[in-house]
């Protein structure tokens, strides 16, 4: 994996999300990296992340599905353009439509792996596939719908 994380290359006034923002220090702060034509993300779910004992809640499966892709089609628009991750103008992008599918509970005390691959690509749109897996199970099933962040939320 590569040493910097996908969300430790946003500039400063767009790492504040509650799921990714490397500064706000109350949220998830997920790491997501390459690996192959797949992006991986590993995330432990806090005591307080629970549904009912035992169980992750399914919205804070929803957000780390939600906020690694928008990392993933971010890292992955920087690839197509061939530019390094973090140079200038910043390739930030939000999420148009997230789909969830709960396939079985999500145990706690369990680290989850958060997978994404591009499904399709165009100048402004990234389409991907999601899925969680606590263990060797898969969980958690989502499709997501990123389009590039529009210009007024990307200006200081």
């Amino acid at each position: 994996m590569q040493a910097r994380a996908f969300q430790d290359y946003y500039p400063e006034q767009l790492a504040h999300c509650y799921g990714c923002g490397y500064l706000n220090d109350r949220g998830h702060q997920i790491k997501s990296y390459w690996d192959g034509d797949e992006t991986v993300c590993r995330y432990r779910p806090k005591p307080y992340h629970t549904a009912i004992p035992g169980y992750v809640y399914g919205g804070l499966l929803a957000s780390l599905i939600d906020c690694h892709c928008t990392g993933t089609a971010s890292a992955a628009m920087y690839r197509r353009e061939n530019r390094e991750m973090g140079t200038e103008p910043p390739l930030r992008f939000v999420t148009a439509s997230l789909r969830v599918d709960y396939l079985r509970p999500t145990p706690m005390g369990v680290e989850l792996e958060i997978r994404a691959k591009v499904l399709e690509m165009t100048d402004r749109k990234v389409v991907m596939e999601a899925w969680i897996e606590a263990g060797d199970q898969v969980t958690v099933k989502g499709k997501v719908v990123t389009v590039v962040m529009p210009e007024h939320l990307v200006e200081e």
